[in-house]
């Protein structure tokens, strides 16, 4: 898996075509979004759902050049900031971000794919930074409503892919199948080989075609 991330700037992060800033989001670059970007399957219409800085959409529209891409997210700066990001690189008409939450999102254009890094705490400690909690906490988005958001907007052989805590896998994993999707593909990502896997890369479809996939990543 080729990570697509060149270095770390004094205002951001510098990948191949692009630079991230993220003075005004609370969820800041981090690996999750990074993987996420670099694995997802696309198609010529994908959805980024809590954009947040535009990392994943942009890193979206450098993998797939064909692709029109569209950020939403519930935080308002955010997308200000994402559009920021969007202005200022290569992607600028092929990337858009819109500033709404996944529930209330209405589209007459189905989406062949749908990339999120979503909100996992379900039960620990809020943290005191509201933004920073609505980001990762699933009172915003529940996995149930993401799953339901994915099967009105996604085509028939459409693939929605998240990033999640190995911890979470069988609460995703009941949703999924609640909404009448399959797993089709799982990336089990390990900080060093020895230890046991600490995130999930995760590609689920309502229509199963060809064989399961499943791989195992070493960041180290």
């Amino acid at each position: 898996m080729r990570y697509y991330f060149k270095s770390k700037t004094m205002t951001g992060f510098k990948f191949k075509q692009f630079e991230i800033h993220q003075d005004r989001c609370a969820m800041k670059v981090g690996t999750d979004g990074v993987l996420l970007g670099a694995w997802a399957p696309g198609g010529k219409h994908i959805l980024d759902v809590g954009s947040g800085t535009g990392l994943i959409s942009l890193m979206m529209a450098q993998r797939f050049p064909e692709a029109q891409v569209l950020g939403i997210d519930m935080d308002g700066e955010a997308c200000e900031e994402a559009a920021e990001n969007v202005a200022a690189s290569p992607f600028a008409g092929s990337v858009h971000v819109s500033h709404c939450p996944l529930q209330d999102f209405q589209s007459s254009q189905p989406y062949d794919a749908i990339v999120s890094n979503p909100p996992f705490f379900v039960d620990s400690l809020k943290n005191p930074d509201v933004k920073r909690s609505l980001a990762r906490h699933t009172d915003t988005l529940p996995f149930a409503d993401l799953f339901a958001g994915a099967r009105r907007l996604l085509t028939e052989h459409g693939f929605l892919s998240i990033v999640v805590p190995t911890e979470v896998f069988g609460r995703v994993e009941e949703e999924a199948y609640y909404k009448g999707f399959t797993l089709v593909r799982k990336c089990m990502v390990k900080t060093v080989e020895r230890k046991a896997p600490k995130r999930l890369l995760l590609t689920f479809s309502r229509s199963r075609m060809g064989n399961f996939e499943e791989s195992t990543e070493v960041l180290q």
